[in-house]
């Protein structure tokens, strides 16, 4: 059996660019694709955290270092630039593929910068 596993994420990256016009994907910066083990033309999940929109597109390596973000193509409509989105990639993981597996989550500044990874989610605790 082989199981839809969350395989890495991109937490919390700002939207530069909205281009409609533009063949449809999400460009993103090369670093952030690299650190999350995220491969061109992978596809992906986008969650928009401002306005609650979901789609599912696929991604574009842009220049390394630039930040880019650039929600293309109809996906555009989801977005507004300065919205800030979780970029997410699953991989398809059999029994014994689980035993060993960790994500991998990268985390941005404002600049989408990477400031640090992880390789789990913390746990959530009840509120207080």
């Amino acid at each position: 059996m082989h199981l839809n596993m969350f395989k890495a994420k991109i937490h919390r990256a700002t939207v530069s660019h909205a281009e409609l016009h533009y063949e449809g994907s999400i460009a993103i910066d090369g670093n952030l694709l690299d650190a999350a083990g995220i491969r061109e033309y992978e596809q992906i999940h986008a969650w928009d955290i401002d306005n609650g929109q979901r789609f599912v597109t696929y991604a574009l390596r842009a220049e390394e270092g630039s930040g880019i973000i650039s929600v293309n193509g109809s996906a555009a409509r989801s977005v507004q630039v300065g919205d800030l989105i979780i970029i997410a990639a699953f991989a398809q993981l059999d029994e014994k593929e689980l035993e060993q597996f960790q994500p991998t989550c990268v985390y941005v500044d404002a600049n989408n910068r990477i400031t640090h990874t992880n390789r789990s989610i913390p746990k959530q605790m009840a509120a207080a």
